[in-house]
């Protein structure tokens, strides 16, 4: 069974994924980032999602050795132009507040 990475440390992200790969019935054995306590977090310094999630792959892929996957989402309204977009987790000051970030928008 290949190991496979999901270079986040979020537990509900890591669930998901492995739901999803068990319906498609494929056999990876799949962790977090938190396998590998040693690994720092990843800088997301890109501009876009897109970006920001192959820093993260390719940053938990080089330290391991093993394949990595990684997402990276967030907000982009309309009538801000966009905004918070990549910025949606710290948006309202405090990172991974959703409730603030919800009352924020």
């Amino acid at each position: 069974m290949t190991r496979l990475i999901l270079a986040t440390r979020n537990a509900g992200k890591i669930t998901e994924l492995r739901a999803i790969l068990a319906d498609a019935g494929l056999p990876h054995e799949l962790v977090g980032a938190d396998a590998y306590p040693d690994i720092p977090d990843v800088k997301e310094t890109g501009v876009t999602f897109a970006e920001n999630a192959l820093l993260k792959a390719h940053a938990l892929a080089r330290a391991t050795g093993l394949p990595a996957v990684a997402d990276d989402s967030g907000l982009c309204v309309d009538v801000l132009n966009g905004a918070p977009g990549i910025f949606s987790a710290r948006w309202s000051g405090r990172h991974g507040d959703d409730q603030a970030n919800l009352e924020l928008l």
